[in-house]
């Protein structure tokens, strides 16, 4: 692989992790899937900087349960559901457009169901 095509990787790597950093304490930011993009840019770029995602100790777990059984522990579910209805009631306060707003929600309520239907790591069980 180029120097250059590395240097791509990276950065997407770094921006996506910053952007997981930020959406663990936003609530309209989602963390796990900025993490996983971080962790497939990283293992491109820089396999050192995947490992270290995944050995750490805020992130890690939910990374290495996604990857390794598509599964998203309960906390993280629990997590997920309270930052969603968050999101929602700011969206209900905030958006003008009906049409809008309703989209949205809606939009936010599928995501939340999708995630509750993904299993629980074996580990957790």
């Amino acid at each position: 692989m180029s120097h250059a095509r590395r240097i791509v990787y990276l950065t997407i790597a770094v921006i996506s992790f910053a952007l997981g950093v930020i959406g663990a304490f936003l609530p309209l930011m989602p963390t796990t899937c900025f993490m996983l993009v971080a962790v497939w840019a990283a293992s491109k770029g820089s396999p050192r900087f995947a490992g270290w995602i995944r050995s750490h100790p805020r992130f890690g777990p939910a990374v290495m349960a996604w990857e390794e059984e598509r599964a998203i522990p309960r906390h993280a579910k629990w997590l997920a559901g309270c930052m969603l209805l968050v999101s929602m009631l700011i969206l209900a306060f905030t958006v003008g457009a009906l049409w809008l707003k309703v989209a949205l929600i809606g939009a936010l309520a599928l995501v939340g169901a999708w995630i509750l239907t993904r299993p629980e790591p074996v580990a957790d069980s």
